[in-house]
């Protein structure tokens, strides 16, 4: 299989504009992320694609590889797809640009869900880690994932599920971390696909898949790291990579 990490890279966001561009420790965030999507030596090749020349321009000024956007999208999974229509790859890993402590061993894992898929019954796979703070599984910008008993995703939401009713069960509430893993025929269907109710709802464009019928498999990883969405998440970021 020929395996490509792809990064998709807006430069304008709505809670914290400009972020990828912000310094974190001497580089830029969207630097840091490319290089350690490169530094785990997983992928054939890493891309970032960007509606951004300000972004573009950084990635390759300082000899990384990056594609403009042709069209306007809403979602990172529509602009990769639009990058990858025409390149000879089978899996594609969607690395978020504002997440520079990726790691190695939770691709890894990712990468092993579609060597083992002999029969091509997962159509993506993504990450989740499990969470306990109240705070974090109230608020709506941690993003839930329930599964069933094979780890495929049920529903993803910003709200708390499940809802604790009987507090006397025991249920573990996981986080979803935005890292995918794509087959191509999968994304490119996405990418062909109008927007349905719950992802407009949601503004969660994993439900898309999920409502027209896809497979999503969820891959436990114990690896929190930072995703960088407001300024405060920046300062964290610098605390942890100093």
């Amino acid at each position: 299989m020929k395996i490509i990490s792809m990064i998709p890279a807006r430069y304008s966001a709505t809670r914290f504009p400009g972020k990828l561009m912000q310094d974190l420790e001497g580089k830029t965030v969207i630097s840091r992320t490319y290089e350690a999507a490169v530094a785990t030596n997983l992928f054939d090749d890493v891309l970032v694609v960007t509606d951004s020349a300000v972004i573009y321009d950084e990635i390759v000024n300082n000899g990384g590889k990056a594609i403009m956007s042709i069209k306007e999208h809403d979602c990172g999974s529509d602009r990769i797809a639009e990058a990858v229509e025409n390149l000879d790859v089978d899996i594609v890993i969607n690395v978020q640009g504002d997440e520079p402590f990726t790691d190695s061993e939770s691709l890894r894992k990712l990468i092993e869900v579609f060597k083992e898929d002999e029969n091509k019954n997962i159509d993506l796979a993504s990450l989740m880690v499990h969470i306990t703070k109240i705070e974090e599984i109230n608020s709506p910008n941690t993003v839930k994932v329930i599964v069933d008993k094979a780890n495929f995703a049920l529903y993803f939401s910003r709200s708390v599920i499940p809802f604790p009713r009987d507090k006397s069960v025991d249920v573990k509430y996981y986080k979803h971390k935005g890292v995918y893993a794509f087959r191509k025929d999968a994304l490119l269907d996405f990418y062909h696909l109008p927007m349905l109710s719950l992802e407009a709802s949601e503004k969660l464009e994993q439900l898309r898949y999920l409502e027209y019928g896809k497979r999503i498999k969820m891959v436990e990883t114990d690896v929190q790291g930072v995703e960088i969405d407001t300024p405060e998440d920046l300062e964290r970021a610098k605390k942890l990579w100093k």
